[in-house]
């Protein structure tokens, strides 16, 4: 069997912790080739062995059966493997071809030669049913868009092994389409693609073969075609898995938040929350269902003070809270799981234990007089850390170490556990595997039958059917309309996202 890369007995350590234990990996040409496995299975960590980021303890890759030594990303590139990582490595400021040919510039007569080089990024654009504008510059483009320049950069510099982890976590259900049919085409134009990712309606869509890894030991490795989610499920987590939500009929009570005729502006100064009107009682959980981009993002930072407000009015428990700053807010009792956790959730470089009391640090028994007492700030984190099971070598490990999904856990710890009358969970499962976003809709519930409000907001059409009491589609900045989880469809959903209008007994 010809195999264009093998990792054979894989094995990487860091302080304190095994990563790949003995991991096999064996890929063959032209396959989608899934990598499955919870947060912090140790996925990333053997991409990035085979990217050359890392060096293995033990073990050999081979590629195209000749034993290789990857000692960093540049052999990695001559070998013609590529990644496409899960948090974008771009410049914000720089356009799509200087991004593009960043370290491998073209030059001509001693100059770099940007007009021929935007020339073939264009071609492999083309090819590939990319469509990337070579000029535009990165902060002008979507998250999708973005993504693109990092899969051209490694077909620039002539990858044939893409490696590509996490890529839908940030897109949109139909950014996500696209790119799956972007994979379809690199794959029929004989590259070869390894995939990480925990979402297995993707995996069963478009792999051929998964290998799975279950706290750093691989698991083994099963043709997609001869199995189904449920067993793949269960071979990431170690246990049969429930994808429907177990809850009880909702009993809401009153109106914890009111939000009235709301007017806020985005980054250009243009409305793109328009006239919103929205309440959410306590006891329920109200979902908000939309396409990115409709004003979601400005609704979140206008009621949790990250924004101001135009117009209009957010009331919690009948006070206006719109001109408070924002931890004032927080003190009131408005949780937040922000949907970008690198840029609102955590101090990457604080310890995990500092990053769990973000909320609390300067009160009692965190802090006295000014002084803050780490005894106690980590005896709580170690709790949480416990509860929530975030995976990490101690309470004393910077943020910045610990996977996507585990420091996901560690912003939700921290905020369910405040239980605050108003729970705003923004993308919570946003690059969790399912046993986590089990366990993550089992604590909204429990706040919900607290008699607390939740309000969900996801991109996940199908998180927000399963999770929420009530759905309220936004578009445009506007609710249009407010529906009952048990009475409609993804295509119903789908239609009011889009701006159409639903009709009712003949009445349009």
């Amino acid at each position: 069997m010809e195999y264009v890369i093998e990792m054979l007995n894989i094995r990487k350590e860091f302080p304190g912790i095994v990563a790949n234990d003995n991991i096999t990996l064996q890929v063959k040409k032209g396959e989608i080739h899934a990598l499955l496995g919870e947060n912090g299975a140790g996925k990333s960590t053997l991409m990035n062995v085979l990217f050359g980021l890392y060096q293995p303890e033990k073990g050999d890759i081979k590629v195209k059966g000749e034993k290789v030594k990857i000692t960093d990303p540049n052999v990695a590139n001559r070998l013609g493997i590529g990644m496409v990582h899960q948090h974008f490595m771009l410049v914000q400021n720089f356009s799509v071809t200087e991004n593009i040919i960043l370290g491998s510039e073209p030059t001509k007569g001693g100059k770099i030669n940007i007009q021929d080089a935007a020339k073939s990024i264009s071609e492999i654009s083309e090819k590939y049913g990319l469509a990337v504008d070579p000029h535009a510059k990165i902060e002008d483009i979507s998250v999708g868009m973005q993504q693109r320049v990092e899969i051209l950069k490694t077909l620039y510099r002539g990858a044939e092994i893409l490696i590509f982890d996490e890529p839908t976590a940030a897109l949109t259900p139909q950014e996500i389409s696209e790119l799956i049919q972007i994979m379809k085409t690199l794959i029929k134009e004989g590259k070869s693609i390894i995939l990480i990712t925990h979402k297995l309606k993707e995996i069963m869509e478009v792999s051929d073969r998964c290998t799975v890894i279950r706290k750093g030991k691989g698991i083994g490795t099963v043709n997609v075609a001869e199995t189904n989610p449920d067993e793949l499920a269960a071979l990431m987590v170690g246990r049969e898995v429930h994808f429907k939500v177990d809850k009880e009929e909702a009993k809401p009570t009153n109106e914890v938040i009111t939000i009235d005729d709301l007017v806020v502006h985005d980054a250009r100064n243009l409305p793109s929350v328009n006239g919103l009107n929205l309440a959410v009682k306590a006891g329920e959980i109200l979902g908000i269902a939309g396409v990115d981009g409709n004003g979601q993002t400005e609704l979140i930072e206008a009621i949790t003070g990250l924004r101001k407000v135009k117009a209009g009015s957010i009331k919690l428990n009948n006070k206006e809270i719109s001109t408070m700053p924002t931890r004032k807010i927080t003190e009131s009792g408005v949780g937040h799981i922000p949907q970008d956790r690198h840029k609102h959730g955590l101090v990457l470089d604080f310890s995990v234990g500092e990053n769990i009391v973000l909320q609390t640090y300067y009160q009692q028994p965190y802090a006295k007089s000014g002084v803050l007492n780490y005894k106690n700030i980590y005896q709580k984190s170690s709790e949480l850390i416990e509860e929530y099971d975030v995976r990490t070598p101690s309470e004393y490990t910077p943020a910045r170490a610990l996977s996507g999904g585990n420091q996901q856990k560690a912003i939700i710890a921290r905020e369910v556990d405040r239980s605050p009358d108003l729970l705003i969970a923004a993308q919570p499962t946003r690059g969790l595997d399912v046993g986590a976003i089990e366990f993550i809709h089992s604590k909204l519930v429990e706040e919900r039958d607290k008699g607390k409000a939740v309000l969900l907001v996801s991109l996940e059409l199908d998180e927000v059917m399963n999770v929420s009491d009530r759905i309220a589609v936004i578009y445009e900045g506007e609710i249009v309309g407010i529906v009952d989880p048990k009475e409609t469809n993804e295509q119903e959903l789908g239609l009011l996202m889009a701006g159409g209008k639903l009709e009712k007994e003949g009445v349009s």
